[in-house]
């Protein structure tokens, strides 16, 4: 028979509708009081009013009134509330090695990449007209049949001027900016500025120490169609450059993968998020690095990345930030609990405290070796953490600027990311979207649903991971997704 309700952990107060449920119905036992949808929770037994809600043997909210088994538990009866708290414990991580590798870019200086771009990045907006006609004359056409060349990728943004030179902001930016000058995929790179702004083209340049590097600005040469045709002339020089290497087998232990979920549902920290969890696990003891994020979405579950931190150092900095946020929320009159997004409602996720449990899923179980900023750059293996907004362009683009060479991305409800230089992979943790939008996804993760085990499917993800780090396409990139999801995160006041 089909499994018709799912329950993770036998603390828990609810389960999940693996297919909708009508009023009346007996499922395992229970009588359906509401209409459920698949995804969604019904109780398992009944809770008072203001009792604790569990799911994954954590609390994922407080009770607004009595809750009699067999309802829906959503956001009708169901709101955040204090999480579950797990005191400090040692990490543990009794993984055997692996012995993985991928056929990569081996720069000169160490750094391997899994792509060879060149790249074009805007130090302003006001040169961002300027970058897009430059790339326009580089389609990715004229590289399909190239052995070794990827395309040119156009890097724009919206800031670089109006901010204080010593803020913040332009510290966050300045880790941005150097983060994609130096990055591995990039194997060249022109800057292109327009002469007067705040985040000038010689303040990246000093910062970066990456790829061969050009630099142009508007006011120097004398105007937007000069610029043009000069920036164009770098660009052939550039691929004509870049274009001298090949890929060799290399270790896994230079992969360093940047973790993402966006527009999630009920299944995602049941499938998708877990088994990408496995799959950080093997690269981590591969060698490799592995970076979580969007600190607004582990609210509620840091505790379980506190368990698994190497230090009291690394914990201090993991609350820091939480305490940061806090604070930058709070000047902004907003919360750290205004979510979950009405798509990941719609998909039956009800708290922050639930959404952020499946989010931390997808981290697999080695220990926190670190927390850093965002954009700063990642100087260790293993896994570790890096401070960003929940909002996934914004996220990935600090990821990569820290160094991550390779991304994953979990959806639920049908994200259409992708991202360049870094290639993305996009799991899909329900069948019906990932048939609906099977142009769009690289991965069904639901069999897990069906008695896949999740190491089976995690293994499936890493030997994809290792395959498309070599060179082959993943969806997102093959639809030429990448250049327009460079978001770096704008802080402070715009002057």
């Amino acid at each position: 028979m089909t499994l018709r309700l799912l329950t993770l952990n036998s603390d828990d107060d609810v389960a999940l509708a693996v297919e909708a449920i009508t009023p009346g119905e007996l499922v395992a036992g229970i009588e359906a009081r509401d209409p459920i949808p698949a995804g969604h929770k019904m109780a398992i037994q009944s809770v008072d009013a203001g009792q604790a809600v569990r799911k994954y043997g954590q609390i994922i909210g407080l009770a607004k009134r009595a809750i009699l088994r067999g309802e829906h538990v959503h956001t009708h009866n169901l709101e955040s509330g204090p999480s579950s708290s797990a005191s400090p414990a040692s990490p543990g991580f009794d993984r055997e090695p692996v012995v993985a590798k991928f056929a990569g870019y081996a720069r000169p200086d160490g750094r391997v990449a899994t792509r060879n771009y060149v790249g074009i990045l805007s130090s302003v907006n006001c040169s961002a007209h300027v970058v897009r006609k430059i790339a326009d004359a580089f389609p990715d056409e004229m590289f399909a049949n190239h052995n070794t060349i990827d395309g040119v990728v156009a890097l724009t943004h919206t800031t670089g001027c109006g901010i204080p030179a010593d803020g913040e902001a332009a510290a966050v930016l300045d880790r941005v900016m150097a983060g994609y000058a130096a990055h591995p995929n990039f194997g060249g790179l022109l800057i292109i500025g327009l002469g007067c702004e705040v985040n000038q083209v010689g303040r990246i340049e000093e910062r970066a120490g990456g790829p061969p590097l050009r630099r142009l600005t508007i006011q120097d040469e004398g105007g937007t169609l000069r610029t043009i045709e000069a920036g164009k002339k770098l660009i052939r020089e550039l691929v004509e450059e870049a274009g001298n290497i090949e890929r060799a087998p290399v270790s896994a232990k230079h992969l360093t993968l940047g973790l993402q979920c966006g527009g999630s549902d009920g299944w995602s920290g049941v499938t998708a998020n877990p088994a990408l969890g496995r799959a950080a696990d093997m690269l981590v003891a591969a060698g490799g690095t592995v970076i979580l994020s969007e600190t607004p979405e582990i609210y509620g579950a840091e505790s379980l990345l506190l368990r698994r931190a190497v230090s009291d150092d690394v914990r201090d900095k993991l609350n820091a930030r939480l305490a940061w946020w806090q604070d930058y929320v709070t000047r902004h009159g907003s919360e750290l609990n205004n979510n979950p997004s009405p798509g990941n409602i719609a998909g039956g996720l009800t708290t922050i405290l639930e959404k952020s449990l499946g989010a931390v899923a997808k981290s697999g179980s080695a220990p926190l070796q670190d927390v850093f900023e965002y954009g700063e750059r990642i100087d260790r293996p293993g896994f570790v953490f890096m401070d960003s907004p929940g909002y996934d362009p914004c996220s990935a683009t600090g990821q990569m600027a820290s160094g991550a060479n390779i991304l994953a991305f979990t959806t639920g409800r049908g994200s259409v990311f992708g991202s360049r230089p870094a290639p993305c992979i996009k799991l899909a943790s329900n069948q019906a979207m990932a048939a609906r939008m099977d142009e769009d996804m690289d991965i069904d993760c639901s069999p897990v649903l069906n008695g896949r085990s999740l190491d089976d499917m995690g293994a499936e993800i890493f030997e994809m991971m290792l395959a498309i780090a070599s060179g082959s396409p993943s969806k997102s990139e093959a639809l030429g997704f990448g250049d327009m999801e460079f978001v770096p995160w704008q802080l402070g006041a715009i002057m």
